[in-house]
């Protein structure tokens, strides 16, 4: 009977000790180096310091509901009521928004590029894959809203988890811009962590990740499951472009399809030939810009919004 005890013991401790270790590598997900971000985005020609300094801009500190700055770039070329908001990726930084922001700067919108919390410049101690980053992304767009007024025309564009945050935030709090461009978001948390734990780990999810959870709910006070991208897409009723590369083994474009088919009202699927996880930008750009500037062109026209 001791025996028996004495290995249930220890296998409830080895599955919480792996629990826990499992909930860190969510919460302190590896970010990469920002200066190597730079050093990338300069040498693939998507970041071109001269330009991207001459033009005017302002750099914001927005406060998060959560008590830390959430760090901006308010870039303002146009005399437009036109903005779009970029979301980053994780591991990533406002630097890498800047290739997406070129391409609503060429459509006449102004734009603001953040940090998420825990990336950059911005405050914050850990990542949540969306769930406390939507609020941050309100917070962003109460500031916009607030300093050039509520009638502004305004899009969000996000990727990978970016995308998933901005999805999040129209689906959850309030479906409060007019458009939205998801660039290779993951459709539900839970499914996501299943499929890399049986690729990269070779482990069975079933196991692992209701002890994850719940040990995740006593370190930050939220649940997997409620970071659930597809649960919600029912409720944003504004325009959507869908992206994702076929070639994406990290998320799956099969993700982005079934969001693609949940959403309901106006909506369009790009899928790209080239490039993998968050690479249908810099592996298809001239297709990326032509499905940009059909998407904007249908719902966007001088100036006005038609949904």
């Amino acid at each position: 009977m001791r025996k028996a005890l004495r290995a249930l013991l220890i296998s409830f401790l080895f599955t919480f000790s792996l629990g826990f270790y499992f909930t860190n590598r969510l919460m302190y997900f590896k970010k990469k180096d920002e200066q190597f971000i730079v050093q990338r985005e300069k040498e693939a020609g998507r970041f071109n310091p001269e330009q991207f300094d001459s033009l005017p801009k302002r750099e914001v500190t927005i406060e998060s509901p959560f008590g830390y700055p959430i760090k901006a770039l308010l870039v303002e070329p146009h005399v437009s009521n036109r903005y779009v908001i970029i979301s980053h990726g994780v591991t990533e930084t406002k630097i890498n928004s800047i290739k997406y922001m070129n391409l609503f700067l060429e459509n006449g919108f102004n734009a603001v590029i953040y940090d998420h919390r825990r990336h950059g410049e911005s405050g914050g101690k850990t990542t949540s894959f969306g769930h406390y980053e939507k609020f941050d992304l309100k917070a962003v767009i109460d500031w916009l809203k607030k300093e050039k007024g509520s009638t502004l025309t305004l899009g969000i564009h996000g990727e990978s988890m970016g995308a998933a945050t901005m999805l999040l935030y129209a689906g959850m709090l309030e479906d409060g811009a007019d458009f939205y461009i998801a660039d290779c978001p993951f459709s539900d948390l839970k499914e996501q962590l299943s499929y890399q734990l049986k690729k990269e780990y070779k482990m069975i999810p079933s196991l692992l990740i209701p002890i994850a959870d719940f040990i995740l709910r006593l370190r930050e006070k939220y649940s997997i499951r409620h970071v659930s991208p597809i649960s919600v897409i029912e409720n944003i009723r504004n325009p959507i472009l869908f992206i994702h590369s076929e070639n994406d083994d990290f998320i799956l474009p099969a993700m982005t399809k079934e969001l693609y088919e949940k959403k309901q009202g106006p909506k369009m699927l790009y899928l790209a030939v080239n490039g993998r996880h968050a690479q249908s930008f810099n592996e298809n750009p001239e297709d990326y810009r032509r499905v940009l500037d059909e998407f904007l062109k249908t719902y966007v026209v001088n100036g006005e919004f038609y949904g």
